[in-house]
């Protein structure tokens, strides 16, 4: 079969299969799922999901909150009359099950065989307001979860079907949004805060980045790609194959039915700069060999045979950078490393075949002419390898005192993380969540189970004097703004018993008076306020409640100081507990970051001492591999200490993922290196010419990784934005480790097998005023 046959076969080929991706890239889903994000296969979790099963998710509520007027308070009949208008708009919507509102409380009175509500909150009689204020400002639970501190604010509770996805999540701000602009309810009054609010702004704000960062990547590489070769085709080809890898890995994602989410949407962005590495360094040989004067078909073997040993190793380097993310036991991270180390492979797979039968296709380019002594980037390279070689002292040093630095800042990084981290704390949502942190009684739902000893329930005495204390404890101590538990119960019902004076709420005083009560609790243990803190036998309770979000450090101490606290003042033999909930899952997720980032740099640093090992048969080759890319690992994790940027879940794939990528253009320099030694005996000159042979690619690829990755600092997103500012750096200071280090590292330290190598390190540096010019 002739090559050109042969090179419309394998188009044909994948066309179809280009197609068959197509097709599955149309079945892809924007997602952001909450519950994603929780420590997959961790026993709290399964805890967890058992105890949203008894008594339902702690995050399915959605807080709207109301300023009042300038100079009026939340007494004032207009504004009420709007916040009622509001509550039962929200009443008749479809996905909303429950409304605590400030118009809607009411203080039940029980009185013979009969009971009635006296409201908290009698608008239409001006004289009662002094009387309606201070008994809300008296009374527990509602300052703080309904009324601000301040009477400048109210709250609305929304409770909302369980997992309420996107579509109809939106349907529903809508609805809300609507029927606030028709009471004329300013925009900038009213905050909503809520698991609903995040889940439908991060959505939509993925589908626009995602267009804004390819978009602006397409810009960026066309241009870096026309300054580099200055030919149609040397901008077209690579977009072809790059453009394709990524359609084939959103279809494979597809395939498995993985939905886009905060992590998986930079799978098209990392591919698109990540996979050009591989065309460029083809382009980059096959134009070399061209102008050094070989034939077309001599210079795409010599390209295919002598770029195809090096562009595999680093293809698998780079991949296996984002498998190791695979260990992390958050599903999103997951399934981000999985596809993307596929992506990859794919990404190498099109451009050792798509691209070659493309070249075949396209007919020998027209080069100026042939030139025995190669192209302009030649004398720009031999002069920055002779730079290099004179400053050799400089750059040592240099590099001795940026590493000790780094290392020293690097020790102020600490693992932190809090509900909407990756908000920048100007963003409108942020600010939203912020108003309720100020004025109620925060966004951070807090959950514990209290499990009654064999023998009793949640109903007993000691039990509920055991709950009161922990209760005591969290609203004084622990943080907790607003708490509810079976406690809260018994409180009511006893004070709606008692006419529902405010003396009259607390526990009963003994077990008769318990006994009383405990036929009334029995009519209203299927209600949903009921049912929600206590399981109808009375077996199990639960005590919520909410505070603010002081982050995963401050919550770890508090939660050690609250275990601490229980061990040591509440009765075993009375009553068992247990933290649980949303936000403790999302805390452990600190505690796997440092142990799942360790594990991924080892494995990509065994792989690379495995090849290195391979290809050498050296250790010192080994090191002399792995300095230039663990240097700029290091220097920004002092850059990050340095800035007080924290690490968490966004941020902790960084490491793995640029050692993985940096490591590439070495991957690149070293196999080539290894060629060159096969004919070149001399080590200095080997390594000279492989300086020029490499270093064209090396700062192409580079250039674009840099610029590729720069476009994430457009980002909303926070931890989006410091992936691409911290990646960026690190790429950035391995291209310039890269240049200067490598060369001299390889010359000082590498000894060939052979005895003739062994004097050519110091020959070849007193020489190199002779031959730099070359």
């Amino acid at each position: 079969m002739s090559l050109r046959r042969l090179a419309h076969t394998a188009l044909l080929v994948l066309g179809l299969l280009s197609a068959f991706s197509a097709y599955y890239v149309t079945q892809l889903r924007f997602n952001y799922n909450f519950n994603d994000f929780y420590p997959a296969g961790d026993p709290d979790l399964d805890y967890y999901q058992g105890y949203t099963q008894r008594f339902g998710n702690d995050n399915d509520y959605l807080l709207l909150g109301v300023e009042a007027p300038a100079g009026k308070t939340v007494f004032d009949p207009a504004f009420l009359a709007q916040v009622d208008s509001l509550t039962q708009l929200a009443r008749r919507q479809r996905h909303v099950l429950h409304v605590t509102s400030p118009t809607t409380l009411a203080n039940t009175v029980v009185e013979g065989l009969g009971a009635f509500s006296l409201p908290y909150l009698n608008p239409r009689e001006p004289g009662r307001r002094a009387d309606d204020s201070t008994l809300i400002y008296r009374t527990p639970g509602l300052v703080g979860n309904v009324f601000s501190p301040d009477a400048r604010a109210v709250a609305l509770v929304l409770q909302i079907t369980p997992d309420l996805t996107k579509p109809p999540g939106d349907s529903l701000f809508a609805a809300l949004r609507g029927g606030i602009t028709r009471l004329g309810l300013p925009e900038e009054r009213v905050h909503f805060a809520g698991k609903l609010v995040a889940q439908s702004v991060f959505v939509d704000r993925l589908k626009w980045e995602l267009v804004v960062f390819m978009s602006l990547s397409v810009l960026l590489v066309t241009g870096l790609l026309w300054l580099t070769f200055r030919t149609w085709w040397g901008v077209v080809l690579p977009l072809i194959v790059v453009l394709g890898a990524i359609l084939w890995g959103l279809g494979v994602m597809s395939a498995f039915g993985v939905s886009i989410d905060l992590m998986t949407a930079l799978l098209p962005l990392m591919l698109f700069v990540v996979g050009m590495s591989d065309t460029i360094h083809i382009i980059s040989r096959y134009v070399s060999e061209l102008g050094y004067g070989a034939s077309k078909k001599d210079a795409l073997r010599v390209t295919i045979k002598e770029s195809g040993f090096g562009s595999g190793l680093s293809a698998l380097t780079t991949s296996l950078g984002f498998f190791t993310l695979m260990t992390s036991t958050i599903r999103p991270i997951h399934n981000f490393g999985l596809f993307t180390g596929v992506a990859v492979i794919l990404a190498f797979i099109l451009s050792f075949t798509l691209l070659p039968a493309m070249l075949v296709l396209l007919g020998k380019p027209e080069l100026r002419e042939p030139r025995r002594q190669g192209h302009s980037w030649d004398g720009v390279l031999g002069r920055m390898f002779r730079t290099v070689l004179l400053r050799r002292r400089l750059i040592f040093t240099v590099s001795g005192l940026v590493l000790a630095t780094a290392i020293g800042l690097s020790t102020r990084v600490r693992i932190n993380s809090s509900l909407l981290d990756d908000l920048s704390k100007n963003d409108p949502v942020r600010q939203d969540f912020a108003f309720f942190e100020r004025q109620f009684a925060g966004v951070r739902p807090f959950e514990m189970e209290l499990k009654p000893t064999p023998g009793r329930d949640i109903y007993d005495l000691a039990v509920l004097q055991e709950t009161e204390r922990i209760e005591g404890y969290l609203q004084n101590t622990y943080g907790l703004r607003f708490a509810a538990s079976p406690v809260t119960l018994v409180k009511s019902v006893r004070k709606a018993l008692n006419g529902g004076g405010l003396a009259e709420y607390r526990l009963p005083t003994d077990t008769l008076e318990l006994q009383r009560l405990r036929s009334k609790l029995r009519l209203f243990r299927k209600k949903a306020e009921f049912s929600a803190l206590a399981l109808p036998d009375g077996s199990a309770g639960r005590l919520t409640g909410r505070m603010a979000d002081v982050g995963s450090i401050r919550a770890d101490s508090l939660n050690d100081a609250l275990r601490r606290h229980l061990r040591a003042t509440v009765d075993s033999t009375v009553l068992r507990t247990r933290l649980t909930g949303s936000s403790n899952l999302i805390d452990k997720n600190n505690e796997n970051l440092t142990l799942n980032m360790i594990q991924g740099m080892a494995i990509d640093v065994l792989m690379v001492t495995l090849i290195v090992l391979a290809l050498f048969k050296s250790l010192r080759m080994t090191i002399v591999v792995l300095i230039p890319n663990l240097l700029p690992i290091i220097i920004v994790a002092g850059v990050m200490g340095l800035a007080g940027v924290n690490m968490k879940v966004s941020t902790s794939i960084i490491f793995t993922i640029a050692f993985g990528i940096a490591v590439d253009d070495t991957i690149h320099f070293i196999s080539k290196l290894r060629l060159t030694l096969g004919k070149e005996p001399d080590i200095f000159k080997a390594v000279r010419r492989t300086y020029l042979l490499a270093g064209k690619a090396v700062i192409t690829t580079s250039l674009i990784l840099v610029g590729g990755f720069s476009t994430l600092l457009f980002s909303k997103f926070d931890g989006t934005f410091y992936v691409g500012l911290l990646i960026g750096l690190t790429l950035l200071f391995g291209v310039v480790a890269e240049l200067t280090l490598l060369p001299l590292l390889i010359l000082y330290f590498y000894k060939r097998p052979a005895p003739v190598a062994a004097p050519v390190a110091t020959d070849t540096l007193s020489e190199v005023r002779g031959r730099s010019g070359r």
